[in-house]
């Protein structure tokens, strides 16, 4: 049953079930807590559907934090206000933004900037250009950036932001305008020391120049407001390249954990933007092999292994030439392209056999047929590249069967974590050389994973890494609000 019915047909909870899972290694068993939802929980979730309802992307984060803070707040029943107010943005910002494109005809967009949560620093999260974003998906990705930013170490809130406009087809000139209206407005809710935007889908370098510039001729000060910048003008290296690194840094850890490493291992990678993309570079690093890609288009299927030729000719076709997936087949022997087709038929990517799988795409690409996919062919570990590509039905899946998964709030940190970083260079007025950078990336993402790792053990669910993640970042910030006054 997909979240949208459960919340339709009230199904909060079925009780507290436990549920053993064995490794294919036979090595570890990961003991899991499947729907664990008490009474106190539900209230809480029933209460942000009455107070937010059509929103069933942000119903779906608070459930899945949820349903992991129940022991948390038995062994602190003082921290259940803070559960209360956590679920509740601080502000939420929208505003229009119009825009003339090359024919000199108006259009107008709807922009946005969630500011969540501020406990342990500035609100911290990209900017999304989509025609998808709306209110309730930008406050699911807030929410759970609160988490991911608690559990990088570094001092930053949570945030996200967007717009409804989609750069797809646009010519750079109609990016530019769009970019210098929208900042026109968002600029005087933002600040190096309140909120420090990024980007994120729809939003890569160009946007982010554009963006910078506006603002930095609005403020009249040169400040490190926004992160994701050129190397020119403050930007940190590895910062393109972090969120796939530090993917790959968890689950190499992870599958560590069951004395696995990527070496010999095939790699299912869903997607072919920046995360996938170097992803893909760091798995090949690690001695690993890469048997998919994919775009909204569809899929393909190598199995002999995407190579760094033809990773670099992947690169070029995405970020140059701005093509499709299909081409790749068209250009390499002995590889299939399959179709993408509309739900409710399966992504047929999820049924190849490998031993690790990194959805990179988007949420909910992975409901609980796609997951049993996964399972059935033997996959030993799945870690989220995308923001909560799975399904809670598809990780209770992966659960009950002993599956490693790693939710996106843990294993795709690298990326918030490296605009971190950058923050940290513009504020000293440094820039770190690309192995320093590198260096410290992965040191953060060891310690996100054995942060999670030790803080599951804990609380009674070994292995559990959507409990881990979810009570480490909420104790840091429960602890900062609690001290200062849940203001």
């Amino acid at each position: 049953m997909c979240i949208r019915d459960r919340l339709i047909e009230g199904h909060y909870s079925k009780g507290v079930v436990w549920s053993e899972g064995h490794s294919v290694t036979g090595k570890v068993t990961v003991q899991t807590l499947v729907n664990p939802m008490d009474d106190t929980m539900k209230s809480v979730y029933e209460d942000v559907m009455t107070r937010d309802p059509n929103q069933p992307e942000f119903h779906q984060a608070v459930e899945e934090v949820l349903d992991s803070l129940s022991p948390v707040i038995k062994q602190h029943p003082e921290y259940l206000p803070v559960v209360k107010a956590m679920v509740e943005a601080e502000r939420i910002i929208q505003f229009r933004v119009p825009w003339y494109d090359d024919a000199g005809n108006l259009h107008v967009n709807r922009g946005f900037r969630v500011q969540m949560n501020s406990a342990i620093g500035p609100y911290k999260g990209g900017l999304r250009f989509h025609p998808s974003v709306n209110q309730s998906i930008l406050k699911f990705l807030a929410f759970e950036q609160v988490f991911k930013n608690s559990l990088t170490g570094l001092p930053m809130g949570g945030g996200k932001g967007g717009s409804d406009f989609n750069p797809k087809g646009k010519t750079d000139s109609e990016v530019m305008r769009f970019c210098q209206s929208f900042m026109m407005e968002l600029w005087r809710h933002i600040g190096h020391n309140l909120d420090v935007p990024a980007g994120d889908i729809g939003v890569g370098g160009r946007e982010i120049g554009y963006l910078f510039g506006m603002y930095k001729k609005l403020a009249n000060e040169f400040t490190g407001i926004l992160t994701g910048k050129g190397p020119s003008y403050g930007g940190s290296l590895i910062r393109p390249e972090a969120t796939g690194y530090g993917l790959v840094y968890f689950a190499k850890e992870m599958l560590a954990t069951q004395d696995k490493s990527f070496e010999g291992a095939s790699c299912s990678i869903s997607g072919s933007g920046n995360v996938a993309q170097f992803a893909a570079e760091k798995v090949l690093d690690l001695g690993g092999k890469v048997v998919t890609m994919s775009d909204s288009s569809g899929w393909i299927h190598d199995p002999s292994g995407i190579d760094r030729e033809k990773l670099k000719w992947i690169m070029d076709l995405k970020n140059n030439r701005r093509g499709r997936i299909s081409e790749y087949a068209e250009n390499f022997d002995g590889v299939v392209f399959t179709k993408s087709e509309p739900e409710p038929a399966s992504n047929g990517i999820w049924g190849v056999k490998v031993d690790v799988a990194l959805p990179c795409a988007t949420q909910n690409e992975i409901n609980a047929k796609e997951a049993e996919m996964l399972v059935s062919n033997s996959v030993i570990a799945v870690a989220e590249g995308a923001n909560m590509p799975c399904t809670p039905e598809a990780v209770e899946v992966f659960h009950k069967n002993g599956i490693l998964f790693a939710p996106g709030k843990a294993s795709n940190a690298g990326g918030v974590a490296t605009s971190g970083l950058e923050m940290s260079q513009n504020s000293l007025r440094l820039s770190w050389t690309r192995e320093e950078v590198d260096e410290r990336l992965h040191s953060i993402m060891v310690n996100i994973h054995q942060n999670a790792f030790e803080t599951a053990a804990k609380y009674g669910m070994p292995g559990n890494y959507v409990a881990g993640a979810n009570i480490a970042g909420f104790l840091k910030v429960a602890e900062a609000m609690t001290a200062q006054g849940l203001i």
